[in-house]
């Protein structure tokens, strides 16, 4: 054969192994996103609140917890957070015109048609005037419950944005600068509620203490990493275990003490010196008539998750459900797991499925764009490029990430090549958290719209031989 024949047919065999990688990253993808879709099906809002809320009789059942409805009182709902809206929408299915009224805000293109229950759209994450004026009415409305009166309080993720509602000598602009400065300080979501707390006059406890002396039934859907209740939308019927000294330690361990607004610091100040009113603690006797349910959380989604991978052929883990710290650090992490089962088949053999769950944070250092989920995974982008057969799709499952119309985005071990061939250099779109702009410019960012359900985050990895 000639030195021509030989090298064409050296080209073919490439092409054709080329075009099976792709085929095989394809399906791998494929796979990946109805795991996802499994994954946000178990966390549909209306399907969480069926599956604890019953009527029987003149009692609704809540879980556990037995709660005779009003018989000459009302039945009110309210609330805040991004999947408040079907929430609600299910409550009215449910009670239809035993409600007398209510209001819940949501994210702007979070809201649907109610009949009952008036819907009121804000921003999110940094609050806005519409919040304001959304949290002001279900304060408004709380207060004026009598103690004939049954509440509803309906409570997921993003409510601390959405129910802003400053204690006095705040305005909504400190809130907004404090709120964008914590977001972009690396700090927790448990920091970042503490501050949230002891700003507002709804959040820690502050919306149950103004509807005493009525009953209080919240329906919680869980977006924080342990399902505490009091940090899910910063526990606003939830007793309030921190402190503004607390506050000062978070504000100056983030280097914030001196970048906040002068007023949200003689706050936190004043309130550490016993000259502001603290949030009310575990043990007061307005909580007595509070009873708060866990609707759902990020666990649930996830066992949906592993039965959908098992169902298509992978030998699956759930690994946590508590993942947290620097998004790009998870992202590595996860991205080693992988790699170690295809070389061991621990902690699980091929082809393998790994799933976790939770919720990352990113410290700012570059201008670019860019959320949690596209930051993890280009970090494992990175980390995974040349590791044969293994894919990572983080998404939110929320639809949004951070400031971001993407959920998330998809890696895999030929992103790196494909990124080098389109002329860009993944190490530099990290550096600066450009992650957005970097699997867009790819294709390979997961676009949902808004699920109106909100429990964190997921991370598929998939390795296959």
């Amino acid at each position: 054969m000639s030195a021509n024949g030989q090298k064409g047919t050296q080209t073919e065999t490439q092409g054709s192994a080329s075009a099976r990688a792709g085929g095989r990253r394809q399906i791998m993808r494929s796979h990946a996103r109805a795991i996802f879709q499994a994954g946000l099906a178990a966390v549909n809002p209306e399907t969480c609140i069926r599956r604890v809320l019953r009527l029987e009789g003149v009692r609704l059942l809540a879980g556990d917890q037995a709660v005779a409805l009003p018989q000459a009182g009302r039945v009110l709902v309210i609330g805040g957070g991004k999947a408040s809206a079907l929430m609600a929408r299910a409550v009215e299915g449910l009670l239809g015109a035993r409600i007398a009224g209510g209001v819940v805000v949501v994210k702007y293109g979070h809201g649907v048609a109610l009949k009952r229950v008036q819907i009121r759209e804000a921003a999110h994450p940094v609050p806005d005037d519409a919040g304001r004026g959304g949290a002001a009415a279900i304060f408004d409305l709380a207060r004026q419950a009598g103690a004939e009166d049954l509440i509803l309080c309906l409570i997921s993720g993003g409510g601390s944005a959405l129910l802003p509602l400053p204690v006095e000598g705040i305005d909504l602009k400190d809130k907004q600068a404090a709120t964008g400065l914590l977001l972009a300080s690396g700090a927790t979501i448990h920091e970042i509620n503490t501050i949230r707390k002891h700003l507002s006059r709804i959040k820690g406890g502050g919306l149950a203490r103004a509807a005493a002396p009525a009953r209080v039934v919240a329906l919680i859907l869980s977006d924080v990493v342990g399902d505490d209740l009091d940090v899910i939308a910063s526990g606003p019927t939830v007793a309030d275990p921190t402190t503004f000294g607390d506050g000062l330690r978070i504000l100056s361990r983030c280097g914030l003490l001196e970048k906040v607004p002068p007023a949200v610091r003689r706050h936190f100040e004043r309130g550490a010196a016993g000259e502001a009113a603290e949030t009310p603690k575990p043990g007061d006797p307005l909580f007595d008539k509070v009873r708060n349910v866990l609707v759902g959380g990020n666990r649930d989604a996830l066992l949906a998750a592993a039965k959908q991978a098992r169902a298509l052929g992978y030998n699956t883990v759930v690994l946590s459900s508590m993942l947290e710290g620097e998004a790009r650090e998870a992202g590595r992490f996860i991205s080693r797991v992988a790699a170690e089962a295809r070389r061991s088949g621990n902690p699980v053999p091929l082809p393998a499925c790994i799933l976790c769950g939770g919720e990352t944070t990113v410290t700012l250092r570059g201008g670019g764009r860019g959320g949690r989920n596209t930051e993890l995974a280009l970090a494992a982008a990175l980390d995974i490029a040349g590791e044969d057969g293994i894919l990572v799709l983080s998404a939110g499952t929320d639809g949004s990430d951070g400031p971001t119309d993407a959920a998330g985005a998809f890696a895999d071990w030929k992103t790196l090549a494909r990124a080098r061939a389109a002329g860009l250099d993944a190490a530099r779109f990290l550096e600066e958290n450009d992650s957005y702009r970097f699997f867009d410019r790819l294709g390979d960012l997961l676009k949902t719209g808004p699920t109106r359900t909100n429990v964190m985050d997921l991370q598929i990895v998939l390795a296959v031989p």
